[in-house]
């Protein structure tokens, strides 16, 4: 049974908190199309994932790197935003966390480098920048907005 016992304030406070701290891909695409994106888009995903595939534009910083190599090859004035896998996988969680603790602006990109592949959003691979088939479980095939 679901507990209704949470009061409309503090579902608000934690709503409102969860989009201060995260994005979408939607929103990240959008950004980036626009050419002035305001932020640095960070993929933290491992080696072999980044040759795998990737988004276009994004900087390659593993999360097990970002505590050193972070402060070096970042400009705190500039926001980041995170990417790892997917829903299935923390490793933005953890990767904007570390970021946070060294003092960046972060946000997390939900859904990760799986529904950005799904929705059919450019991916860049040693063979160049294609786009793969949009999922019609993840996003219309019309095109990348859900509507909302």
């Amino acid at each position: 049974m679901i507990d209704w016992g949470t009061a409309p304030a503090d579902a608000a406070a934690h709503f409102a908190h969860r989009l201060a701290v995260e994005t979408d891909v939607s929103d990240v695409h959008a950004a980036l199309e626009s050419g002035r994106p305001g932020f640095v888009l960070l993929d933290s995903r491992g080696d072999d994932a980044w040759r795998q595939g990737h988004l276009p534009g994004a900087v390659h910083l593993p999360g097990r790197e970002i505590a050193t190599r972070a402060p070096l090859e970042l400009d705190r004035d500039v926001p980041v935003v995170t990417y790892c896998w997917g829903p299935g996988c923390n490793g933005a969680t953890r990767a904007a966390l570390a970021l946070a603790l060294l003092g960046f602006r972060v946000r997390e990109m939900i859904g990760g480098f799986e529904y950005w592949a799904r929705e059919g959003l450019p991916v860049a691979t040693a063979g160049g920048v294609h786009r793969p088939d949009v999922d019609p479980l993840t996003a219309p095939a019309s095109g990348v907005s859900c509507g909302c």
